[in-house]
């Protein structure tokens, strides 16, 4: 198959750059975003990115190329340069949760909150045993009080309240409902719990799936690490043969 074959979705951390203690401490390799660039006019305009994160802060990354993104696993969503959703003052009940959740964790040493908006991330990767079980209960009261029109979400050392909506799957197929999406196969490369819940939906909709990482999967293939991942998109960008099922079986 050819490159107008395919629509490419990328996870950024843990896929296309390396974990870091905070979120704010993730290192962009130099040559990343000009690679990237050049991949999306290789497959037609056809690269997106989907993540946790907001687009803004993506945009901020990966400065001074401007990326299809849908952010906040789906809550927002730019796409040929027009931004749909992500306003914060939709969602009154979750910003008084993070009001909350925010004098919870206080005294908590390691414990980070990520306020995103719309969504609301805290994170103990660099907590003790004891702080990092309070701040999971913490965001789990605040979640429980928010009811079905919000859901939390579990990652690496991270959970996260967003909308029940939003999923990194239904934002990959609203992409490939229009162009330059529409008709191509994706392809979806991610790392973490919230990727997995994505691989499914692919791999029923005749997609490939692509796990970064060890670690029981869905995904159909598996790539070892980020640096792996760089290495392959930027063969791709300098013309390599773009056949994602040439990659190794998970």
């Amino acid at each position: 198959m050819t490159e107008s074959a395919y629509a490419l979705f990328l996870d950024f951390d843990g896929t296309l750059v390396d974990i870091a203690p905070r979120p704010d401490q993730v290192v962009v390799p130099p040559a990343l975003p000009s690679g990237l660039e050049r991949l999306r006019t290789r497959l037609g305009g056809a690269l997106a990115l989907v993540t946790g994160r907001p687009i803004a802060t993506i945009d901020g990354f990966l400065a001074p190329e401007r990326f299809d993104v849908g952010g906040l696993h789906g809550v927002e969503q730019r796409l040929g340069g027009r931004i749909v959703g992500g306003d914060p003052a939709s969602h009154p009940a979750l910003r008084e949760g993070v009001g909350t959740l925010q004098q919870a964790v206080a005294d908590l040493d390691g414990v980070l909150i990520e306020d995103k908006g719309c969504s609301v991330a805290v994170h103990w990767r660099l907590a003790g045993e004891d702080a990092a079980a309070r701040a999971q209960e913490a965001i789990e009261l605040v979640a429980g009080a928010l009811g079905d029109a919000y859901r939390l979400q579990r990652g690496k050392a991270v959970a996260e309240i967003l909308p029940a909506s939003a999923t990194k799957g239904h934002a990959i197929r609203a992409f490939l409902r229009e162009p330059p999406y529409a008709g191509r196969r994706a392809v979806f490369i991610g790392d973490d719990l919230t990727d997995e819940k994505a691989f499914v939906p692919v791999n029923q909709d005749g997609g490939i799936s692509v796990r970064v990482g060890p670690g029981e999967t869905v995904a159909r293939h598996r790539l070892a690490d980020p640096e792996a991942v760089r290495a392959l998109l930027l063969a791709w960008a300098e013309g390599g043969a773009i056949d994602p099922e040439a990659l190794p079986l998970a």
